[in-house]
């Protein structure tokens, strides 16, 4: 791939001296541990994909992905999001010194703009405004091995990827809202995790993403993540209901 736009190449070049350690494997926060305990495996495709026929919680889902290992120092790169919010990212983990966001080319080097960043940096969250022609695909995973990059690809559609592994929420529901009172506040979601080698196994963990103060497991007491939070907010599923009635009879 040639004529790679200057913008792009100058982000990468920045970026470089870190994304190239050697560690095999990138970390990922604890919440996602239970979906993948061996953490990211470097030079893998990872598809990232809602309930059917919606898209709530996935971009979110694939920031929380990146978290770990940019909390341990990796570079992150976000291409084709227009919408993702630095706030967000922050929220859930990512270190803003380290992470680039580059704006989708409105006609021409798609690829070749991926293929740029999957050279530089050791994730790439990849937004699904455009789509890759089946060869590109092919190449652009071979890059991501060659590199050891992680490319995470937003909204489960790989468009000739070989992919990995596979995050998929399965169900999600807003908590916080009273009888006609309260705000939204934290977002129940279950993950499911899929996909070859240590993957196999169809992996399901309960997450809040985003909760109070970030992702956070869906069995962290409730009592705990509304001390975290500043805004005083009010979390509850049916489930966690008939928890705090007994923890309330018993206090």
């Amino acid at each position: 791939m040639s004529g790679r736009p200057a913008l792009a190449d100058d982000v990468a070049q920045r970026a470089r001296p870190v994304a190239l350690a050697g560690e095999h494997r990138l970390p990922v926060v604890a919440p996602l541990e239970a979906l993948l305990p061996e953490g990211l495996r470097r030079g893998t495709t990872v598809t990232v994909a809602g309930v059917p026929g919606s898209a709530v919680g996935v971009t979110s889902l694939a920031l929380a992905l990146a978290a770990g290992a940019s909390a341990a120092g990796s570079w992150v790169a976000a291409v084709g999001l227009p919408s993702l919010g630095l706030v967000a990212a922050a929220e859930l983990g990512l270190s803003l010194e380290r992470m680039a966001m580059v704006a989708a080319p409105a006609s021409g080097p798609w690829a070749t703009v991926v293929a740029t960043l999957v050279d530089a940096f050791d994730v790439v969250l990849l937004g699904r405004g455009h789509r890759l022609r089946a060869a590109d695909g092919r190449r652009l995973a071979a890059r991501a091995r060659e590199r050891g990059a992680v490319l995470v690809v937003i909204g489960g559609d790989a468009d000739g990827l070989e992919v990995d592994t596979r995050l998929r929420i399965v169900d999600a529901r807003w908590s916080g809202v009273g009888h006609g009172d309260g705000h939204l506040s934290a977002r129940w979601v279950t993950v499911e995790a899929s996909g070859r080698r240590a993957a196999t196994r169809p992996r399901r963990a309960d997450l809040w993403l985003p909760g109070p103060d970030g992702i956070a497991i869906a069995d962290t007491p409730l009592r705990v993540l509304a001390q975290k939070s500043d805004r005083g907010c009010r979390i509850s599923t049916p489930e966690r209901e008939e928890r705090d009635v007994a923890e309330m009879a018993s206090a």
